[in-house]
């Protein structure tokens, strides 16, 4: 189109248009005016804020823990077993070895899970021997606790040849079988309570020794340990308070895996007869005297091996939940 054309169509040239009316024109923004500013209330100083409450290690790891179901029922069910093993034989109207003339006698009311060969009472044996296999589990899990701790954070924060040697002296007893261990010390100081404590941590804390060693050489490198170095801390302040505190999360879970197997461990010894002997019971030994009567009263070795099952997947499922707990990066 021409410039003609379009100053034909328009009535005037396409140059010539017209401008904006400057009172038409929006009027510029202008600022705040001194009314616009007031101080503020008490509420609305509140609002601006979120209010976040400030959690240690301690209990953030316990808020996750909660969440986890597994976990706290298994917490409910081994807190409940301990609560029965201590006070359920002090309350109980009949002795663990106390003899009567109801034998092998079928559940009942006077009987809760019936008699035994001899007429003592089973629910009565299962709760006393909850105390020698838990007593059993938690001191062995303790002492192996204590020398893994010592061996293996001696051994990370030194380094060197003497880690070397130190960790070949663990290697050679991790290679021999625990129950090994088990049965030749109970064959030289008998058949009890101590010799299978002393057997089961004969081997078992090489396990944590290498866990220890294994966080320390970690954190012995990072900046917050050179600085306590530097600044003339103690090997032993150094040790203790920065390097092993802070490694308590998987020290924990393994503690707590560790009970789990050193009962199973006792009730297995138990149960083939090189155990706990009579009058005693542990649940590995109620197992063993069950099984010589399996074939006509079976529901008798249903109890201890129940108490055994449950006792060690509860303390797996706290050992799991611990886990995720105890984790910093899942937080």
């Amino acid at each position: 189109m021409t410039l003609e054309n379009q100053t034909l169509q328009h009535g005037q040239p396409a140059w010539d248009s017209p401008s904006p009316d400057p009172a038409k024109a929006p009027a510029a923004q202008e600022g705040p005016t001194l009314d616009e500013f007031r101080r503020l209330t008490a509420a609305e100083q509140d609002s601006d804020f979120i209010a976040m409450e400030s959690k240690t290690y301690l209990q953030d790891a316990w808020s996750r823990l909660k969440r986890n179901r597994l976990a706290m029922f298994g917490l409910i069910v081994v807190s409940l077993i301990i609560l029965t093993a201590i006070i359920g034989p002090m309350v109980s109207p009949y002795a663990y070895d106390e003899f009567s003339s109801s034998k092998n006698a079928m559940p009942s009311a006077q009987h809760i899970f019936g008699t035994d060969k001899f007429g003592r009472d089973i629910f009565t044996r299962i709760m006393y021997g909850a105390r020698i296999s838990l007593s059993v589990g938690i001191a062995a899990a303790m002492i192996n606790l204590v020398i893994g701790i010592v061996y293996g954070g001696i051994a990370g924060y030194l380094g060197g040849r003497v880690d070397l040697y130190m960790m070949r002296v663990v290697d050679i007893l991790y290679s021999i079988p625990t129950m090994l261990y088990v049965i030749l010390i109970m064959l030289m100081f008998g058949a009890n309570i101590i010799s299978i404590m002393i057997g089961i941590c004969v081997s078992s804390w090489v396990g944590m020794a290498r866990i220890v060693r294994s966080q320390v050489m970690s954190l012995k490198q990072q900046e917050f340990a050179m600085a306590a170095q530097v600044m003339g801390a103690s090997t032993m302040r150094i040790l203790v308070r920065h390097l092993i505190l802070n490694s308590m999360g998987p020290i924990i879970v393994t503690v707590t895996l560790m009970i789990p197997q050193a009962i199973f461990t006792e009730a297995f010894l138990s149960f083939v007869g090189v155990g706990i002997s009579a009058p005693q019971a542990s649940w590995g030994t109620l197992a063993q005297n069950a099984k010589q009567v399996i074939d006509t009263y079976p529901v008798q070795v249903i109890w201890p091996v129940a108490a055994i099952c449950v006792t060690m997947l509860s303390l797996n499922f706290v050992g799991d939940g611990l886990t995720e707990a105890l984790d910093p990066k899942k937080k």
